[in-house]
């Protein structure tokens, strides 16, 4: 189907998906709160707008191969977005860098680039994420820390780019609607 501006927020259903990955969250040691944010985030931004939403949420270990099988299950399921949280530091289980660059199709470098440097300013620590974004088959994907602050400092970032970049997907022209 083809959407156009008028459209797209009533014809179009979005599938998100929120996949935290974290060993100890896996296990119960302790409460997401990461993936949680971003869920939230999303229903409040994709409500307030009058999209047509719905959103899947897991918790699932650091695991390359479990991963995988996640990010093609969504691709299969036709997901329009996913976020991840965790698993993007240095540590010996951080995979997700790993694991989704090599399945973009476009790399969007920018958003990643621009939150690092933004509360890098502030937190030296936020340049040692390694987070990514990009188009990976029909989905947009974003890897986010999982510390709690980082995901709200990211989710203020890229909540202020998503609609437009739904709507670039798309091909739908918002520049004559500006």
């Amino acid at each position: 189907m083809k959407y156009t501006f008028e459209n797209i927020k009533q014809e179009k259903k979005l599938k998100l998906c929120v996949i935290t990955l974290s060993d100890r969250a896996f296990k119960g040691i302790y409460e997401d709160t990461s993936g949680i944010e971003i869920k939230t985030r999303l229903e409040n931004y994709f409500s307030e707008k009058g999209w047509n939403y719905e959103i899947s949420y897991e918790i699932i270990p650091d695991e390359k191969k479990r991963l995988t099988k996640k990010l093609l299950e969504a691709g299969n399921q036709k997901t329009d977005i996913i976020f991840t949280t965790g698993s993007t530091g240095i540590g010996e289980r951080d995979i997700v860098p790993e694991v989704v660059k090599p399945l973009l199709d476009k790399e969007i470098p920018g958003i990643m680039e621009l939150i690092r440097v933004k509360y890098g300013l502030k937190i030296p620590n936020a340049v040692l994420s390694r987070g990514v974004a990009g188009i990976v088959g029909q989905a947009q994907i974003y890897t986010l820390p999982g510390s709690l602050k980082a995901v709200k400092d990211y989710m203020n970032e890229i909540l202020k780019t998503l609609e437009h970049l739904i709507y670039m997907y798309y091909s739908i022209d918002t520049h004559k609607r500006n």
